[in-house]
């Protein structure tokens, strides 16, 4: 039996508008342009969808867990429940170490096991490096979009999630 193929997504400044703060309550949690249509273009090319979201603001005890849930909830809402599965971190190095965060890989180690993802066919989408390094450690390819924080030397680059998506879909 084949395995899965998955599209791995960060979370801030991929789906939701990236506010330079962190993001937990619902009434900030805005979608970026174009979300829903590549979340349902990659849905119908039989793509898993995980989120793979750092959240530290939990373990500094600037929000909590119910907090960024009410944000999933809107997300989840807000696309037609297109998403598979939420995974996230939410320690900090200052409070703990976490294999879990990123730029480590255990978020995606978790998902390729209980989904039996075939990472390489499956890319991750996000807009800092560490998401890429992350999906590197586990043979994902990686595409960084938006205002990704270095020039995409090696990597591939897309201007948002919608034109990531195109790429996907074209590989």
């Amino acid at each position: 039996m084949p395995k899965n193929k998955c599209v791995f997504l960060d979370r801030d400044g991929v789906l939701n508008i990236e506010r330079g703060d962190y993001t937990y309550k619902p009434e900030d949690f805005i979608l970026i342009g174009g979300v829903k249509e590549a979340i349902l273009l990659l849905k119908e090319k039989n793509y898993l969808l995980v989120v793979v979201t750092n959240q530290a603001g939990i373990s500094k005890g600037l929000y909590s867990r119910q907090d960024m849930e009410a944000c999933h909830q809107k997300l989840q809402r807000e696309i037609d429940n297109a998403i598979d599965y939420i995974y996230y971190a939410p320690l900090h190095p200052i409070v703990s170490n976490s294999l879990a965060r990123k730029p480590d890989s255990l978020m995606l180690e978790r998902a390729i096991a209980r989904f039996d993802i075939d990472p390489g066919i499956s890319w991750l989408v996000g807009d800092r490096l560490r998401d890429v390094e992350a999906a590197q450690k586990v043979g994902v390819k990686g595409i960084l979009v938006g205002d990704a924080e270095a020039p995409p030397t090696t990597n591939l680059y897309a201007a948002n999630l919608y034109a990531a998506a195109q790429l996907i879909i074209q590989n």
